[in-house]
C-alpha cells in the first residue's frame, strides 16, 4: 500500500517544496491540506501515515499552531525534520506587468519577510493576508482574480502557470523554515549520534524557580537546549507550558536521565520524539555525562548498595 503524507497545501507551498527534497519519501502520495490543523487531524484520524508541517522560521519565529497542536490532543511524535531556505517571488497572471499591480496577497509570515521590498517596489499596493502563499497564487486563476499579484515560492508559479514579476524578493537572504514530519506514536528512529528530542513541559506549580528547576534537569546532565519558548495552556491567563528542543536521543543516558528528572518536577512531560537533526550536527558531550559515565556510576551505586568492594 502506498504511503500517504499530508502537507500544508495547496500545491506550490514551501511545505511541498520541503517535502520534495526529502528523498526517503519520494515514493509516497503527497496529500495537500488546507491548514496545519487539517494536516495534523488527518494523521490522528489515520487517513495518512505522516504529515509534514512547519514548526519555526528563522525570521518570524515559531509556528504557534504547530506547537500548540503537538502539545495537546491525541499525541503525535516527530520522526524527521528538514530545513528549507525561503525564497519569495512576486507573481501574477500571464501578461500582467508590474505597473498593473494595485493589490497583492500572501500568508502574513511571508508578507512580513518581504515588507521592505514591497515598501520600495509597490508602495501604494493594497496588501491582503491569505491562508497560504500558494493559496494566494492559486486564487489568481479565478475570473476575475481577487487581487493582481501574489507573493509565493517560485514553485507556485510553475504549478499555476504564472509570470514571475520579481524573484528573490525576501528582505533576509538567510531566511530558513524548519519543517517536522509527524506520525502516530510507534517505533522511535534509531539514534544516529546527531539527534534532536522535542518535549512539551507543563509546570506542576507556578512558583518562583519553577523554570530554573526544569532547566537544572538538563544542565546537570550536560543536555543542551536548541530551542525553548513558552505557550499558553489555554486553561487560565498566565498559565504556560514550555516547548523545547534538546540535543540528543531518548536512548542517550544523559537524555533519559533528564527525562526522569523532569517527570519528578513537572506536572506532565509530553515526549514528542527523538529524530535525526537536519544539519547532522553532533553535540559536544563534556566529561561526566557520556553513556559510559552513567553506566559506571550505576555500577558503583549497585556495589555500594550491596556493600561490596
Amino acid at each position: 500500500m502506498t504511503r500517504r503524507i499530508a502537507y500544508l497545501g495547496p500545491p506550490g507551498t514551501f511545505c511541498e517544496a520541503a517535502l520534495l527534497t526529502m528523498t526517503a519519501y519520494q515514493g509516497a502520495d503527497h496529500v495537500p491540506a488546507q491548514t496545519v490543523q487539517a494536516a495534523i487531524d488527518t494523521v490522528r484520524a489515520g487517513e495518512v501515515d505522516e504529515a509534514l508541517i512547519p514548526i519555526e522560521n528563522s525570521v518570524e519565529g515559531s509556528v504557534s499552531v504547530t506547537l500548540d497542536e503537538l502539545a495537546n490532543g491525541k499525541r503525535l511524535v516527530i520522526v524527521d525534520e528538514v530545513a528549507l531556505p525561503v525564497r519569495f517571488a512576486l507573481m501574477a497572471r500571464r501578461g500582467t506587468g508590474m505597473g498593473a499591480v494595485r493589490s497583492l496577497a500572501s500568508h502574513p509570515h511571508a508578507l512580513a519577510q518581504v515588507r521592505r521590498y514591497l515598501a520600495e517596489a509597490l508602495p501604494d499596493a493594497v496588501v491582503i493576508p491569505a491562508t497560504s502563499t500558494a493559496g494566494a497564487a492559486a486564487a489568481l486563476l479565478q475570473d476575475p482574480p481577487p487581487f493582481d499579484a501574489a507573493v509565493a515560492p517560485r514553485l507556485a508559479a510553475d504549478r499555476y502557470d504564472l509570470d514571475v514579476l520579481a524573484d528573490n524578493i525576501g528582505d533576509t537572504e538567510e531566511a530558513t523554515t524548519r519543517f517536522v514530519l509527524v506520525r502516530l506514536p510507534g517505533e522511535i528512529p534509531a539514534p544516529t549520534g546527531a539527534d534532536k528530542t522535542t518535549l512539551s513541559l507543563f509546570m506542576r506549580l507556578d512558583q518562583p524557580g519553577a523554570l530554573m528547576a526544569i532547566l537544572n534537569e538538563f544542565a546537570v546532565r550536560g543536555v543542551n537546549l536548541t530551542r525553548i519558548e513558552s505557550r499558553p495552556t489555554r486553561k487560565a491567563l498566565g498559565d504556560y507550558f514550555f516547548s523545547v528542543d534538546i540535543e540528543g536521543h531518548v536512548a542517550d543516558s544523559r537524555v533519559s536521565e533528564a527525562l526522569m528528572g523532569l517527570h519528578r518536577v513537572c506536572l506532565d512531560v509530553r515526549f514528542l520524539g527523538s529524530y535525526p537533526r537536519h544539519d547532522g550536527k553532533q553535540p559536544i558531550i563534556r566529561p561526566g555525562v557520556t553513556d559510559s559515565d552513567f553506566a559506571d556510576a550505576s555500577t558503583w551505586l549497585d556495589k555500594l548498595k550491596g556493600n561490596t568492594q
